[in-house]
């Protein structure tokens, strides 16, 4: 039987990671206290189902709501720190990047610590890195704190789903359970450009991560009533996980400060030699793995391959698409943040109720159909964006945006369904993982490629440099597209 994965419904608007094991837990019990592992076949603790739920939804909902608010913070960050754009962009990537690297074998921590254990540790992380960022005096200790979030996130979001799985023994109410999990996504992010514009604009961009700690603290408090989570065996790949990072934290630093330092500057091209290098290591490193975190057959498989390449071109066109149009309504039309905040909040509405629609479409077309046609809706909104200028009318704006709303909430549920009947049970922790990872990265490098582009002479909001960007990425969903309409299986 295959590991379900969980309701797609946010896929879009956020990712998703199901626990790596489902192993049989051993008896381990330290002298003195209460085992954490259980015999197979013991009775478990009475479940405090409930709290377990909110205790998740909350974790869930609070780093959602923290990427969303942040883009709408950056200008007043930047005016604040004297950070310009690239240090907005590593704002962004900072915690995008090491979300995305550590996604992969997060899961198979949460599993060796235990859900509830795991979970504490990435609150508890995520709300000191968020402290760390309200205190920021500069934008490199902005970052450093950035990346300890993204890091603490990682943790979080395998740990919240596996919490809720362990608290429903009963299927019909895991499901309603899950079904609110990811319904608290797509609601936290609606709100939270509405959220970080109206804090930015009473009292500065440093609420916006103010706001996390007494949300870490209840969330702390709240799993002191949950019952401890068994742990099960599961093998951490070090090698494999830090020649991932530093393969991604290479690419990123070549892609955000070529366009600032140079191409072919020295610190440039050391970042992409180190990248090529890492990534060359862990090609080796997972390859002599005796249980590597990614297996390698699977980038071989067409039905794995492919899905990846989608999923990272859907997620550089909405996360490229939000930090774009962030900057554009402060920069360009001088909109505060929090009437920016509220240009975002039709078109969350719209991701939301299309999420919803797109498994029954799958049902009734295919999925492949689902997934082309996605795609090809998100090429047209980049697309319909290549007009936007200073002077364009507001409500042509939001008709414009319709089907950036519309792309990718349409691709991801059929996406990740397709992908998990495409993987054994036992690899659909590690498929999910992976193609959250190249979402996460997809976003990152859309953002570091906006970044470069956007920033005109002065500083100044760069149209001709947004239309590029915008036109790349247009050219990659279609690819991606024709990838799709090719290789996927037709039903």
């Amino acid at each position: 039987m295959r590991t379900p994965a969980p309701s797609a419904a946010t896929a879009t608007t956020h990712d998703q990671v199901l626990p790596s094991s489902t192993a049989a837990p051993r008896r381990r019990q330290r002298h003195g206290s209460p085992p954490d592992v259980l015999p197979v076949g013991a009775p478990t603790a009475p479940r405090s189902g409930g709290t377990a739920l909110i205790a998740a939804l909350l974790g869930f909902t609070v780093i959602t709501i923290d990427v969303s608010a942040v883009n709408i913070a950056l200008p007043a960050i930047g005016t604040s720190l004297s950070g310009g754009m690239t240090g907005l962009q590593w704002v962004v990537d900072a915690y995008t990047l090491m979300f995305a690297a550590l996604m992969i074998s997060a899961g198979a921590l949460a599993d060796r610590a235990g859900a509830r254990r795991a979970y504490a540790w990435g609150v508890a992380l995520f709300t000191l890195a968020s402290l760390g960022c309200a205190l920021a005096p500069g934008i490199g200790v902005l970052v450093a704190a950035r990346v300890a979030q993204g890091g603490a996130a990682a943790i979080v979001m395998p740990a919240s789903l596996a919490l809720i799985r362990q608290a429903y023994d009963d299927a019909r109410a895991r499901a309603r359970a899950i079904a609110l999990w990811t319904v608290g996504g797509s609601v936290a992010m609606a709100a939270g450009p509405v959220l970080g514009g109206l804090l930015t604009d009473s009292a500065g961009w440093r609420s916006v991560f103010l706001l996390n700690l007494p949300v870490g603290a209840v969330i702390l408090g709240l799993l002191v009533r949950v019952p401890r989570s068994v742990r099960r065996p599961a093998a951490v790949d070090v090698g494999g996980q830090l020649t991932a990072v530093l393969a991604l934290a290479g690419l990123a630093f070549a892609v955000i400060e070529g366009g600032h330092l140079g191409w072919t500057s020295g610190p440039v091209a050391a970042a992409a030699a180190l990248a090529v290098a890492s990534g060359c290591a862990f090609v080796v490193v997972e390859a002599r793995h005796r249980r590597p975190m990614v297996p390698l057959t699977m980038l071989t498989d067409r039905r794995v391959a492919v899905p990846l390449a989608v999923g990272f071109a859907v997620n550089a066109a909405f996360y490229g698409g939000i930090f774009l149009l962030g900057l554009y309504y402060q920069q360009l039309r001088g909109m505060s943040a929090i009437e920016a905040g509220l240009m975002f909040v039709p078109m969350s509405a719209v991701v939301t109720a299309t999420n919803l629609v797109s498994p029954r479409l799958a049902e009734r077309i295919g999925r492949r159909a689902v997934i082309v046609a996605g795609q090809l809706v998100f090429t047209g909104a980049m697309l319909a964006m290549v007009p936007l200028a200073a002077d364009t009318p507001v409500r042509m704006v939001l008709i414009l945006l319709l089907p950036l709303s519309i792309g990718g909430a349409l691709v991801v549920p059929a996406l990740t369904a397709l992908l998990m009947d495409a993987v054994p049970g036992e690899r659909a922790g590690t498929a999910s993982g992976l193609l959250n990872s190249f979402r996460q990265t997809g976003g990152a490098l859309a953002v570091a490629l906006f970044g470069g582009l956007l920033a005109g002479s002065g500083g100044d909001f760069s149209l001709p440099g947004m239309r590029v960007g915008l036109l790349a990425v247009a050219a990659l969903l279609a690819a991606t597209a024709a990838l799709s309409r090719i290789f996927l299986p037709r039903g």
